[in-house]
């Protein structure tokens, strides 16, 4: 959990995006959240996290639906939703967040 600790703590928004392989919708994901980051650049970080490999975790952050998107900046869960949404609107959260 350490290593997540410091992946979260930084002064731009991280997007987590709880997935597997097996979920329809998380794999729809893939090329919304490719766009994301190509727009965002270096003003935030998009992460996938496959939650088979990564179940204490995901546990812990009590994930229930696939997927699930969580934004952290500075250490602190900042946003955070569950199901598909469209790279326009995923920009335009972390842009916000970005300031």
């Amino acid at each position: 959990m350490s290593k997540f600790g410091e992946l979260i703590d930084v002064n731009i928004p991280i997007l987590l995006d709880f997935y597997t392989d097996w979920n329809e919708n998380s794999m729809a994901m893939h090329p919304v959240l490719r766009e994301v980051a190509a727009a965002i650049g270096d003003k935030g970080k998009v992460i996938k996290i496959d939650v088979d490999k990564n179940n204490k975790l995901a546990e812990a952050l009590r994930i229930k639906a696939l997927p699930t998107l969580i934004i952290y900046k500075n250490g602190e869960m900042i946003w955070r939703q569950s199901g598909a949404l469209d790279a326009n609107t995923i920009i335009g959260i972390m842009e916000e967040y970005s300031v």
